[in-house]
């Protein structure tokens, strides 16, 4: 590709085959350098709450959102005042979002299940479901009542008793008032004015007026992430997340107005938003960063799409659909559209991705919302082993065994013998107990 101005608009542009080893590594492995500063601040923030309880969480309200908490629970007064008032246009969408939340979420809620490996022998697995979760909704640059949503209504389909919601206070001290809203038509138990770290610490920990719970989920800031990971030792938690990532890949047959809208939606979530966008041929690409480049400045945040596309935004040529894939399945973005005419056909072949969309009609903006799958995603290529939040996240599996006596003879020989070599006598004794006599080896 010949040099050009639009090039200086993105991190990076050029051909994946000729990519550096440093180069490639530097997309796939997305991990910032604040990082360590990041943990270290996190690791004080979560000791505070772990032995200041109310009173930490009280003063990082002031520190941090500034304002004096006389109480950290919403009333449920507050709820509904802010359902009232809710413009019934949104009140409509979130009630749709919420009925196919349900819809999906409920057909692929997990099924008890037996097998009996011999005779007399029976195994089971059933799904029990958690009894507190914890949700986080972020503040900060915009407010997120979907997010309430796709962490709320999957814990309720699930059978959780118990549902927190944490979102940080604003100057009013109390969340946004479209999450207030949202929470109340999701089936929310119980809502705190907390957000960041603190409120991470809080459901993990507990505290006088935070409950414990059993699983915390959300999304978050760089120190929500990073506090999740950290109390990943006493609480369960969805997965690692970071900033949004989506990777495109497109032909000569894909409408480049469709990519540029769909690149434009994700780069302004924050600047740290990660757009790769994979052009099969060089001319494509040429098109593309043209086209990219051109739409910036009159989007309503071009500010932050500017400088997304400038410090992580990249548009890469692939000689072939192989080699697109290939790299798709390396670098395992949060979210993938297949905008090609061969989308569909490439699916099978696509397995380290959050979430994948087949088709130009398939913008990510529909999963955020309204599909019913869920936005919730592992980012920074931990598509490779996480999965995206669902109805699976809040049940654990308790498992069962019935063996019956004529059984329970049967095993014993055999286990006697591992438990012999293992120099475990009593297992072995334990085992053998139920094998009459003449048939012990």
């Amino acid at each position: 590709m010949t040099e050009n101005t639009y090039e200086t608009h993105f991190y990076l542009t050029g051909c994946i085959q000729n990519l550096s080893a440093a180069r490639r590594s530097a997309l796939c492995n997305r991990v910032d350098a604040e990082d360590a500063g990041i943990a270290t601040r996190t690791r004080t923030l979560l000791n505070e709450v772990r032995t200041g309880g109310d009173s930490a969480l009280r003063d990082m309200a002031f520190r941090f959102d500034g304002v004096n908490l006389a109480n950290l629970e919403v009333p449920r007064a507050e709820w509904e005042r802010a359902l009232a008032q809710l413009a019934l246009p949104l009140r409509s969408a979130i009630d749709r979002a919420i009925r196919n939340l349900e819809s999906v979420q409920t057909a692929f809620r997990p099924v008890a299940s037996e097998t009996s490996p011999e005779p007399g022998v029976l195994i089971g697995r059933r799904p029990d479901p958690l009894g507190k979760v914890g949700v986080y909704a972020p503040g900060g640059r915009a407010t997120y009542p979907s997010s309430v949503l796709m962490g709320a209504v999957p814990a309720r389909v699930a059978g959780v008793r118990e549902i927190i919601l944490c979102s940080p206070p604003g100057p009013d001290g109390l969340p946004s008032q479209v999450v207030l809203a949202a929470a109340a038509l999701a089936g929310v138990t119980r809502i705190f004015a907390l957000g960041g770290a603190g409120a991470i610490g809080a459901m993990a920990y507990g505290t006088e007026s935070i409950p414990r719970v059993d699983r915390i989920v959300g999304p978050g800031n760089a120190y929500v992430a990073e506090a999740k990971l950290q109390v990943s030792g006493v609480v369960a938690i969805d997965s690692p997340a970071g900033p949004s990532e989506l990777l495109v890949i497109a032909d000569a047959g894909t409408d480049v107005d469709v990519v540029v809208r769909e690149v434009m939606a994700q780069a302004e979530h924050d600047p740290r938003a990660v757009v790769i966008v994979v052009a099969i041929g060089e001319s494509v690409a040429e098109k593309l960063i043209g086209r990219i480049a051109d739409a910036i400045p009159s989007q309503q945040r071009s500010d932050i799409i500017a400088e997304s596309l400038r410090s992580r935004g990249a548009v890469l040529w692939a000689a072939n659909e192989d080699e697109a894939v290939e790299f798709a399945n390396a670098f395992a973005p949060e979210h993938l559209l297949l905008a090609t005419r061969t989308g569909a056909d490439l699916l099978p072949r696509l397995h380290n991705a959050g979430t994948i969309f087949v088709g130009e009609c398939s913008s990510v903006s529909f999963g955020d919302y309204m599909t019913g799958a869920n936005h919730v995603l592992p980012t920074g290529g931990l598509a490779r082993s996480y999965s995206g939040l669902s109805v699976l996240d809040f049940v654990r599996w308790t498992t069962y065994q019935i063996i019956d006596p004529a059984a329970a003879g049967r095993l014993g020989p055999d286990v006697g013998v591992f438990a012999d070599s293992e120099g475990l006598f009593a297992h072995a004794a334990a085992a053998r107990q139920w094998t009459p006599a003449g048939e012990v080896e």
